[in-house]
C-alpha cells in the first residue's frame, strides 16, 4: 500500500483519516481541497496540473472526490478507501465542523476561511454533503462492484471501524479489518 486514494463525502473524515494514514505509512498526504481553492474560493487553474504531479510520485496519501480529478487519482492508486458514514452522522459532523471554524475563525486554505453568509448556499459543505451522500453511495458502490481485483478497495461504514483499519495500517497489517 503506497498510492492510496480516500474518498467520501464532506464531514466523512476524508482529512483526518488521510492525514493518519500518510503518517502511519510514512508518505506525502495530499489534500485535495488544499490544491483546489485558490484565495478568495477560488479555483486555482494549476489544480489538475498539481493534482497530476502529485500522484506522479510513487507514493502518497490523497484525500477528495473532485470529478475533474477523480479518474486520474483512481486508476493511480493501488487502494482506494471509502469513508461510508451513515447521513446523520456525516451530517453532525459538518454542522459541529463548521459552527467551529465560524466561530474561531480558523484559516482553511490559501486565507479561505467559512463565512456565515456561506452557510445557506447550495454549494455549503453542509447542503452538499446531504445532495450528494445518497449519489456517492450508489456511484461508490458500483465502482467497488466492479473494481480489478489488482486494487485493494476498503469500505469502512462507521468511525469505529475506520478507527480499527489505520491502527491495523499502521501496525503493518495493511489488509485488516
Amino acid at each position: 500500500m503506497r498510492r492510496v486514494l480516500v474518498i467520501g463525502t464532506s464531514g466523512s473524515g476524508k482529512s483526518t483519516l488521510s492525514r493518519r494514514l500518510a503518517a502511519a505509512l510514512a508518505v506525502p498526504h495530499v489534500e485535495l481541497d488544499a490544491l483546489n481553492h485558490g484565495p478568495d474560493w477560488v479555483p486555482r487553474p494549476e489544480f489538475a496540473p498539481d493534482v497530476d504531479a502529485a500522484t506522479s510520485a510513487p507514493a502518497w496519501v490523497v484525500d477528495g472526490n473532485y470529478s475533474a480529478v477523480l479518474d486520474l487519482v483512481w486508476s493511480r492508486a493501488d487502494t482506494v478507501v471509502w469513508l461510508d458514514l451513515p447521513r446523520w452522522l456525516v451530517e453532525w459532523r459538518l454542522v459541529r465542523r463548521t459552527a467551529g471554524r465560524l466561530v474561531l475563525r480558523r484559516e482553511l486554505w490559501n486565507g479561505n476561511r467559512e463565512r456565515w453568509r456561506d452557510v445557506p448556499r447550495a454549494d455549503h459543505p453542509i447542503r452538499w454533503s446531504w445532495r450528494k451522500h445518497p449519489v456517492y453511495r450508489v456511484r461508490y458502490a458500483e465502482r467497488f462492484a466492479a473494481e480489478s481485483p489488482d486494487r485493494v478497495c476498503v469500505r469502512l461504514v462507521s468511525p469505529r471501524e475506520a478507527e480499527a483499519w489505520c491502527a491495523a495500517v499502521a501496525r503493518g497489517g495493511a489488509g485488516a479489518p
